[in-house]
């Protein structure tokens, strides 16, 4: 337990020191300091109501240029709405109404309206930019209100205009995930192919090592999507376009090797006795071609994918030969269809990337 929270712990501490977050960090401080220096000169806008500015700058600043302009856009839809909502609350206070009712029909309001998926950052924007207006708007609703929504767009341009300024494109690092994941999926047929061998197997490392690639998957699934989302709006991505399809040609395929890995580690699992049918010794065998063939540099691996072919068929041929019921041979001959499937998916990433 302790040494789960301990790795938790040093894992969101690098998380936050990332030199990743670390540059977005310093162009935020810059971008909100920017925006606040220049807001009282908005025409329209009070400079009273200026430190709204770096505000929009925090709600427009994201890791990439689309994500930055899509939350401003609908962080403003969102203050907008909240603004109106605002507005209608004062009119029933000018109208009789209590200002108890007022506030609680703008946050009953706001928060139904913030249920609308399509708002997405914006819907946390309306219930809180209504009660900004019906509580601090005053005797002059319209220019708080006006102010408030000039002052808070300024800021959204200033920190878009900052993450446009030399953009970030992940292309990269997302290439530096998938190869890790690349390695850690070879990792695991040496560990599989290690248990076969030996005619041990340990079905708790088998579940952490599904429950590894699994966690590391969705992990660079979502830096795939990062990065195919920082080439939206960005000038500079223009050159990458073979980075790209790289990414994109790796990821499809490692997406079903680590399918196919944890079928496979699912199978050893359940059916121990698979490296008891035919000759071990060639699944082993085929499981370490496999691994070499995974873990080849990109562009390579065809010569440990043949190897690999070649030892699968020879496998499959003593589970033909056998004696055994065909009934308890199929998780035996399962485990080869995975392994099978791995080479078929290596050597389609190793021609894609040539």
């Amino acid at each position: 337990m302790f040494a789960q929270v301990r790795q938790r712990a040093l894992t969101a501490a690098g998380q936050a020191v990332a030199t990743e977050r670390l540059v977005l960090a310093i162009r935020a401080a810059a971008a909100a300091t920017i925006a606040w220096y220049l807001a009282p000169l908005l025409p329209l806008a009070d400079a009273d109501y200026s430190y709204y500015a770096p505000l929009g700058v925090l709600v427009s600043m994201h890791p990439t240029v689309a994500d930055s302009l899509r939350s401003g856009l609908l962080a403003l839809t969102g203050l907008g709405s909240g603004i109106l909502l605002g507005l209608g609350g004062l009119l029933l206070v000018s109208l009789g109404a209590p200002g108890v009712v007022a506030v609680a029909l703008v946050i009953v309001v706001g928060v139904v309206l913030g249920g609308i998926q399509a708002l997405g950052t914006g819907r946390d924007w309306i219930a809180l930019a209504g009660l900004f207006v019906l509580l601090l708007g005053g005797r002059q609703p319209d220019d708080f209100s006006l102010s408030f929504l000039i002052t808070m767009a300024f800021g959204v341009v200033v920190g878009v205009a900052a993450n446009y300024i030399f953009p970030p494109v992940y292309l990269h690092e997302a290439g530096e995930r998938l190869a890790l994941l690349r390695a850690r999926i070879a990792e695991a047929l040496e560990h599989m192919a290690d248990m076969v061998g030996e005619g041990r197997i340990d079905a708790e490392m088998l579940t952490q090592v599904s429950e590894d690639l699994t966690n590391l998957s969705s992990e660079v699934a979502a830096e795939v999507r990062k990065a195919d989302r920082s080439r939206r709006a960005n000038p500079r991505a223009r050159r990458l376009r073979e980075v790209q399809q790289e990414n994109d040609n790796a990821w499809w395929m490692l997406e079903w090797s680590t399918f196919f890995a944890r079928d496979l580690a699912d199978l050893l699992r359940r059916y121990p006795r698979i490296s008891e049918e035919g000759r071990a010794d060639l699944l082993t065998a085929a499981l370490r071609h496999t691994a070499d063939a995974v873990a080849a540099a990109p562009g390579e691996g065809s010569d440990e994918a043949d190897d690999a072919a070649e030892a699968v068929d020879d496998y499959l041929t003593t589970l033909d030969a056998g004696e055994t019921p065909l009934a308890d041979r199929r998780p035996a001959l399962a485990a080869a269809s995975a392994v099978g499937s791995l080479v078929d998916m290596t050597r389609e990433l190793a021609a894609s990337e040539r």
